[in-house]
């Protein structure tokens, strides 16, 4: 027979190279979606579902979808790391944009928490220098430093900002803080790493994805994580990369049969 299947002598169960992994159940040809890697990762900002779409000419569903398992595949490599040395912390709020009204009387401040929708939520990053980057989505900084604790080493030297949200960090490391209204690094105590993370982050809001707030944001998250680790890595092994982690990873539970759900 001309399918790619085997079959087990035992039980008689069918199967193929991409059952058990996050391509399982697939229907797009495996050219098709080696193509779909390589146009990944060839975006530095990240690639918006609807170019893809149009670039492997496929429905925008399959393209979204297919995207959200490539990032589920790339935050495989953030499970369970733990940073050590210098590691710089930053937060940055996203999503909860509020539309201001068309005439100047109506506009509320939206600054108020009461005028807010909220579904703004805050992206804390952790970087090693030379090393690993973990993000971590929270309701507002200060809540990422149960996180700290979990991921980050008893003996590393944390850098962070002036916001008070850090303060709790001096009971448990040695903290370097900086004052952004003052200067930018001050004797080698700098977030610029930090900073780095989310300049790629916001020209993916931007400019590629314009809206990555609610749930799907953490997936966002990862995927700019990713690419700043690999950024010094060349496109065809950053392709290999992906590979790997999506024959590795399983059968994705949010993104299998996505589009055939009951609303």
């Amino acid at each position: 027979t001309s399918r790619r299947k085997f079959k087990c002598v035992a039980c008689h169960h069918q199967f193929s190279v991409t059952s058990g992994t996050i391509f399982a159940s697939r229907k797009m040809s495996f050219t098709d979606l080696l193509a779909a890697v390589v146009i990944f990762v060839n975006g530095a900002k990240g690639i918006s579902a609807l170019q893809m779409s149009r670039d492997l000419d496929c429905q925008y569903k399959t393209a979204f979808v297919l995207a959200h398992k490539l990032r589920e595949a790339m935050a495989q490599e953030q499970g369970g790391a733990k940073l050590n040395g210098i590691v710089e912390i930053d937060g940055a709020y996203f999503g909860g944009h509020i539309r201001p009204e068309n005439y100047k009387e109506d506009r509320r401040d939206r600054r108020l928490a009461k005028n807010q929708t909220g579904k703004r939520r805050c992206v804390v990053i952790m970087r090693e220098r030379e090393g690993r980057s973990l993000p971590f989505v929270v309701r507002q900084e200060g809540d990422a430093v149960p996180y700290v604790r979990d991921h980050v080493g008893t003996l590393a030297t944390i850098h962070a900002d002036e916001s008070t949200s850090w303060d709790a960090l001096h009971a448990g490391w040695d903290a370097w803080r900086i004052n952004h209204s003052i200067a930018f690094s001050d004797e080698g105590a700098c977030t610029n790493q930090a900073e780095s993370y989310f300049s790629r982050l916001r020209r993916m809001e931007v400019g590629t994805h314009h809206h990555i707030a609610g749930p799907y944001l953490r997936a966002y998250a990862g995927e700019a994580a990713w690419r700043e680790d690999h950024r010094r890595i060349d496109n065809g092994n950053q392709a290999m990369l992906v590979v790997e982690g999506a024959m590795d990873a399983p059968v994705s539970r949010q993104w299998k049969g996505y589009w055939q759900r009951a609303a």
